[in-house]
């Protein structure tokens, strides 16, 4: 019989994404046999400190899981220190975690695939991550696997983590050396590398952009679904890392997506894919359209 793996939920200042979060996760048909471990990071200032404590009511409350635990920092971590904190804790102790943040709604089965994707390839060396979003992208499998590890809605094994290097500097040192940027990018589609390098620099505090390089180099491969089971509510000005974009928005899969992926190797047409879609979406023509975009929001507004 398999037992779900744990829920680890971020979250900060914002009630109402939370609540749209936790609503759908009830509505999973693993929830109620899932324990839920919510981490609430004090507030950074006076004007955080009225939220923050709005979502600390909200989830003060929380029930329909079968257990739930609640962390609250008595001082402000910031995401990437609350994350790496919290998911080290908790998969040491259960071996496994499925991970999400306060801007994640869920499809009703999005349990479903974490969990059996945790189940089947918790021996595969080769698989360190699975992930339950997916670009607005057509002709993909139901699952296939990719080098790249994205952020959300995501889960990982105990094995996979303890490949996370938190060390920026040594992870660029590495991909330069070893003359692995154009790949780490898509083929220069997307920034990631200079991500990386904004990370080491202070320009950003991303654990994700640390996750996504540790197991690049450690050729290790993401199992990712071919339909979204993940919205970010996000992308509404209301984040701090976020900020405000429609380039991601996805309708939610309700229905069971199958993680039969035949052999255990990279995808190679879903990730030319990805690199379409980071090509028309991160072009500068691609930026300076959105940007004219939001410019005519506010301006209506």
């Amino acid at each position: 019989m398999m037992l779900p793996a744990p829920i680890l939920l971020f979250v900060y200042n914002r009630p109402a994404h939370t609540e749209k979060t936790l609503n759908a996760l009830r509505q999973n048909k693993l929830s109620d046999q899932s324990e839920l471990f919510i981490f609430s990071d004090g507030y950074k200032s006076e004007a955080d400190k009225a939220e923050v404590e709005k979502v600390r009511t909200l989830i003060r409350s929380v029930e329909g899981f079968k257990a739930v635990h609640i962390i609250e920092n008595p001082h402000n971590l910031g995401l990437a220190k609350n994350i790496i904190g919290g998911v080290t804790q908790i998969v040491n102790e259960y071996g496994k975690v499925i991970v999400l943040e306060d801007d994640l709604v869920t499809a009703p089965y999005f349990l479903t695939f974490m969990n059996e994707g945790l189940e089947q390839f918790e021996h595969e060396e080769k698989i360190g991550h699975i992930h339950g979003h997916c670009f607005p992208l057509t002709n993909l499998p139901d699952a296939f696997l990719i080098k790249w590890t994205g952020s959300w809605g995501w889960a990982t094994w105990q094995r996979a983590w303890s490949r996370f290097n938190a060390d920026g500097r040594a992870l660029l040192d590495e991909i330069e050396r070893r003359k692995l940027s154009k790949t780490f990018d898509f083929n220069g589609n997307y920034p990631f590398t200079r991500m990386l390098r904004r990370q080491v620099n202070g320009e950003n505090d991303s654990w994700a952009i640390r996750w996504n390089a540790s197991l690049f180099l450690a050729d290790m491969l993401s199992l990712n679904a071919g339909k979204s089971l993940i919205q970010n509510t996000g992308f509404d000005g209301s984040g701090i890392h976020s900020g405000s974009d429609d380039i991601y928005a996805t309708e939610l899969y309700t229905r069971r997506l199958s993680i039969d992926i035949g052999q255990i190797e990279e995808n190679i047409e879903a990730r030319k894919a990805f690199e379409r879609y980071y090509g028309r979406t991160n072009s500068f023509a691609a930026k300076a359209i959105r940007r004219l975009r939001r410019i005519r929001k506010q301006i209506k507004i």
